[in-house]
């Protein structure tokens, strides 16, 4: 299972992109493709138009997960254990959305997401 991060579904319009290759090389493999609705939000912060969000969700096998108590509890034991740096907040719940899936979480913001793997979060290579 594959989770996408908020850059994933923004650089999979693109059809020039690697992400855009990518995803679309997941779904014709089967891979089972989800996001957070936390990421769904961002994306939807646009801009974005009603058919390219239609389109990019077409490619969800799995859905967009909600974020529930659980995903609120394990953002929070992520968030802290990164030393509470607050521009990691909304990472912490995308990476425990990740997480709790048992999901490889696809991302181009390596950077930030990797304070989070000692800790369970599975990065897409």
């Amino acid at each position: 299972m594959i989770l996408l991060d908020t850059n994933y579904l923004i650089l999979a319009l693109d059809p020039e992109t690697q992400e855009s290759k990518s995803v679309i090389k997941w779904y014709r493999a089967g891979e089972k493709l989800m996001t957070s609705s936390i990421a769904w939000h961002e994306f939807l912060c646009g801009p974005v138009t009603k058919e390219q969000a239609k389109t990019i969700a077409s490619f969800f096998t799995e859905g967009i997960i909600p974020f529930d108590n659980a995903h609120a509890l394990e953002a929070a034991r992520l968030f802290n254990a990164a030393k509470r740096a607050r521009r990691l907040r909304v990472d912490a719940m995308i990476a425990a959305t990740a997480i709790l899936q048992q999901a490889r979480l696809a991302t181009a913001n390596h950077k930030d997401f990797s304070v989070f793997v000692p800790f369970g979060l599975q990065l897409m290579k």
